[in-house]
């Protein structure tokens, strides 16, 4: 069996991690590109940027991992073999959503 893709924005796989696709341009799901994220960076990217960022900004694996937002937490993550995480919707993505 061949091993799973990495993670597109933490690079961490294996077979208890739970991969999930990522709309690169939510709400245009039909014209989108995906890529695979683990779970954890997938409600983490969630909870940090709106679709509109998502859209305008940081439509590519290389702009979301670039991003200051996520630069501490894509150094934790990756120190770790959490499968899940509790996430808290920034208060500012809150307001603009």
């Amino acid at each position: 069996m061949a091993d799973p893709d990495p993670c597109a924005l933490c690079g961490r796989y294996g077979d208890a991690l739970p991969m999930e696709r990522h709309h690169l341009v939510p709400e245009h799901r039909k014209e989108s590109p995906v890529v695979t994220v683990c779970s954890p960076c997938h409600d983490q990217l969630h909870a940090l940027f709106t679709n509109e960022e998502l859209i305008e900004e940081y439509h590519t694996a290389e702009r979301l991992r670039a991003a200051d937002r996520m630069a501490d937490y894509l150094d934790w993550i990756r120190g770790t073999d959490k499968t899940s995480i509790e996430v808290r919707t920034s208060d500012r993505v809150r307001r603009e959503r």
